[in-house]
């Protein structure tokens, strides 16, 4: 079931509507596997992370940084831009919450797409340019999307002053949104057992009779 959150990004009713539970900014991260198809450091930070928030209740603060807040001021230049050449509505939304999973797009456009803004510094911007494809770093933030919100397709917008803007429309890719479906699910049942590990952590043990009493209490490290 799809539930919308009208609320500010970053405001701390949406850090609360996003808390333990993996979100499509994430999905790649969800998604990753360490050296030689190990465990993934950044995987199991997020799994600890979420845990931590199942647990105690409470969101994680945010992280942000001089390249992130530059670029939720420059979101709205790339909307109003995107929104005059695409002669689109724009319906601003805080996140998006489906089952176990969650989003924050950018903006959703009538009943069946979806816009996303990126910046990207100048010579970025470029090559994305030149590249004339959709960004495969963002591949998984929007194909997550739009398995999350049950949408059709998605246009991101790459935004820089004094540069051209880059629009790429993105439709759904069933194949890859299968792959994310299986990663997610993989990650929340591990989600469900490190949470339950920490809530049973250090809970008292009683010995069903005197004979498991004086095991423990004669094992040798007990000694001394």
């Amino acid at each position: 079931m799809i539930q919308i959150f009208n609320c500010d990004q970053n405001s701390p009713e949406w850090f609360h509507a996003r808390a333990g539970i993996p979100t499509a900014s994430e999905f790649h991260t969800v998604m990753a596997s360490g050296r030689s198809g190990g465990e993934s450091k950044t995987r199991k930070t997020y799994l600890y992370k979420l845990a931590g928030e199942v647990v105690t209740g409470e969101p994680t603060e945010g992280y942000s940084n001089a390249h992130m807040d530059r670029g939720h001021v420059m979101e709205g230049e790339a909307r109003e831009k995107y929104s005059f050449i695409a002669d689109a509505e724009i319906q601003s939304v805080g996140f998006i919450r489906n089952g176990d999973k969650g989003a924050s797009p950018d903006g959703l456009i009538g009943d069946r797409g979806m816009f996303e803004a990126k910046s990207k510094l100048p010579h970025l911007l470029i090559e994305t340019l030149f590249r004339d494809d959709f960004p495969p770093e963002h591949k998984a933030q929007c194909q997550g999307a739009l398995w999350v919100a049950e949408r059709e397709w998605i246009d991101i917008v790459v935004y820089w002053p004094k540069l051209p803007l880059f629009v790429k429309r993105a439709y759904r890719d069933e194949a890859y949104i299968a792959t994310i479906a299986t990663a997610v699910k993989d990650f929340n049942e591990e989600l469900a057992e490190i949470v339950e590990k920490v809530r049973r952590y250090g809970a008292p043990t009683s010995p069903s009779n005197e004979s498991e009493i004086a095991a423990i209490r004669n094992h040798p490290l007990m000694a001394g």
